[in-house]
């Protein structure tokens, strides 16, 4: 079963939603700003994309702006920032098995499915 994890205010996340549902393809929806995302899952996620925890952080957000794009932070302590402020979390990101991608653009979701 493919998982989305989606914000519906954003409309990148939207468009995967739509691409999904446009493709015919069940899917289960993970709005991970509402549901609490727990450290494993977090770190299995970016496993299955193969990037480092940099890559899924909304770096162009203020919130990252203003209290950690100046820092020095390992790996854990990026996760761990995620796991606190869930909107620095790049979206959509979609999930099949163990293949992952973050569907920008859309099209990459392509390459799992």
């Amino acid at each position: 079963m493919i998982t989305i994890y989606h914000n519906p205010k954003c409309s990148k996340s939207r468009e995967g939603v739509c691409f999904l549902e446009e493709k015919g393809i069940e899917f289960e929806t993970f709005k991970y700003l509402d549901e609490k995302i727990t450290k494993r899952e977090l770190t299995s996620i970016i496993k299955k994309l193969k990037i480092k925890p940099i890559e899924l952080v909304r770096t162009k957000e203020p919130l990252w702006k203003e209290q950690f794009a100046n820092k020095e932070l390992t790996d854990d302590e990026i996760i761990n920032i995620m796991l606190k402020n869930h909107v620095l979390i790049e979206r959509p990101i979609i999930i099949n098995g163990r293949k992952a991608v973050i569907g920008r653009p859309i099209e990459r979701i392509l390459e799992i499915i």
